[in-house]
């Protein structure tokens, strides 16, 4: 077991066990049909690139339950990018 997912600190960043279950397994489904990882890791396991991608904030659920990813400005701690065109 991967010691990320032994703490709490990860489960509330997400929102609970049971959406953190469902944002792994779906983003997991999302790389094993070709999805490209948001992290860059010397390691096959595709377990472990998803928790790293959660850490660093790179991926969320969305109100809808579908997998999100964080603009690159929000994941470094900038303003988030608004997409005004679809107002």
């Amino acid at each position: 077991m991967l010691d990320e997912l032994r703490e709490e600190k990860i489960v509330e960043k997400v929102g609970g066990r049971f959406k953190l279950s469902t944002l792994i397994q779906k983003r997991l489904v999302q790389i094993n049909a070709g999805s490209r990882p948001l992290v860059d890791m010397d390691t096959d396991n595709m377990m472990a690139i998803v928790v790293q991608e959660i850490v660093q904030d790179k991926i969320y659920l969305d109100n809808a339950r579908k997998v999100q990813t964080q603009p690159e400005s929000a994941a470094d701690g900038g303003p988030p990018i608004l997409d005004l065109e679809n107002l």
